[in-house]
């Protein structure tokens, strides 16, 4: 009985010394905490790119520069991380790390997630209605669960395009007929106008007008006025309009064309918009061709070609701002422009952490990744390479959180 009462209190004295080891060590991180000595890892800076790309789903493929002001690393299964990246408001991807360990300074973690390309119709109707801009916008946190605080990151940038600006011309463009015993030209287009009709979630309506004048002796009347759309040569709608118009002799006329573009097509033309094979990577071409069935003074109906109204625009964007084109885009008048993408000024980084949760990174866009992260998480981390940054060198596109945005 003595041996037992002996053991009894060896083991509370045992059992005593680690509760008090583990209150010491619970005491001295939340003061270390609450002096400041221990700093939440917050997220210096976020580089997305897309990767491969299939009929159902993009990959976006992340990686995430994790500020950790501590001298040592975090790890204990103890930091998560979560981003999503919406297009006007409509979510494109949404992904994110457990368990994560990250050591000292910057660390490089990367990894990806599947964008549904179903989002991409609800994106391109609100890219339209809201005047042909999008804000994209990268929201990340990263969560140490051992200190029991979170620091975000908000990243936004604006994508304009301008497909159907082109399209509005007083430019005096001839109608042939090419067709025996008919005088050339039957018609010239004096004048073009386009613009968006109202989109709906079937299709995206171009609102075109046209005003013809006959140069002949006699009226001639349009029976008929057709179009084909396509983007990078996907067949984006066709149709024709169903009303007469009388183009009086030496006078002119008013043509009204609504062109639709089937929403449905718009998932088919985002891989191809992302297949560099097609024209480059994020660059489509936009074309409409027309035809025009004329009914000539002896009642005789000739579908002509309406060549030299044909509309070609090359538009290019840079969604995650990767450094494409450079400048280099041409759209179908010869101009060079930036293809379509520019820098909102009122573009943000920003450390939302309402905690204390500090940023390491000084804004000089410095950034890079080396090669000795530690990354305990599991999942689908391709990279291999995950890295610890030194603060010094290019900082291979990063988006560095600053001050100056």
């Amino acid at each position: 009985m003595a041996l037992d009462r002996v053991a009894s209190a060896l083991t509370a004295s045992k059992l005593r010394v680690a509760l008090v080891g583990v209150a010491v060590v619970v005491a001295a991180v939340g003061g270390a905490v609450a002096l400041g000595v221990l700093g939440v890892p917050s997220v210096a800076a976020v580089n997305n790119s897309f990767g491969d790309v299939t009929n159902e789903t993009t990959v976006v493929e992340t990686d995430l520069v994790v500020s950790n002001p501590n001298p040592v690393g975090v790890g204990l299964d103890g930091v998560s991380m979560n981003y999503t990246v919406s297009m006007n408001d409509v979510e494109m991807a949404r992904g994110g790390r457990e368990g994560v360990s990250v050591a000292a300074g910057n660390s490089s973690i990367a990894f990806e997630t599947d964008l549904d390309n179903d989002a991409i119709p609800p994106w391109w109707t609100s890219h339209v209605r809201n005047g042909e801009r999008t804000t994209v916008a990268i929201d990340a946190t990263v969560t140490s669960d051992l200190l029991g605080r979170s620091a975000d990151l908000t990243r936004t940038r604006e994508i304009e395009t301008d497909l159907i600006g082109a399209f509005t011309s007083d430019e005096t463009r001839p109608v042939n007929a090419d067709a025996p015993l008919v005088d050339d030209p039957v018609l010239y287009v004096n004048e073009t106008r386009g613009r968006w009709g109202t989109v709906s979630e079937a299709e995206t309506p171009i609102e075109m007008e046209f005003d013809a004048y006959n140069p002949n002796l006699e009226p001639y009347v349009v029976t008929e006025i057709g179009y084909d759309v396509t983007m990078n040569g996907v067949a984006m709608g066709s149709g024709s309009t169903e009303v007469e118009y009388v183009i009086p002799s030496y006078g002119s006329e008013t043509i009204e064309l609504t062109a639709a573009l089937r929403n449905e097509r718009l998932d088919e033309w985002w891989v191809t918009h992302l297949d560099e094979s097609v024209n480059g990577h994020q660059v489509s071409d936009l074309r409409i061709e027309f035809y025009a069935v004329v009914e000539l003074p002896g009642g005789e109906e000739l579908t002509v070609p309406l060549d030299a109204l044909t509309y070609e625009e090359t538009v290019e964007t840079d969604i995650f701002d990767e450094g494409l084109h450079q400048g280099n885009g041409t759209s179908a008048d010869g101009t060079s422009g930036d293809g379509g993408s520019t820098d909102s000024e009122g573009s943000t980084d920003s450390d939302d952490s309402g905690d204390g949760g500090t940023t390491t990174d000084d804004g000089s866009g410095d950034d890079t990744s080396g090669d000795d992260t530690t990354d305990g998480g599991s999942g689908d981390d391709t990279s291999g390479d995950n890295t610890s940054d030194d603060g010094s060198g290019d900082d291979d596109g990063l988006l560095p959180l600053s001050a100056g945005g």
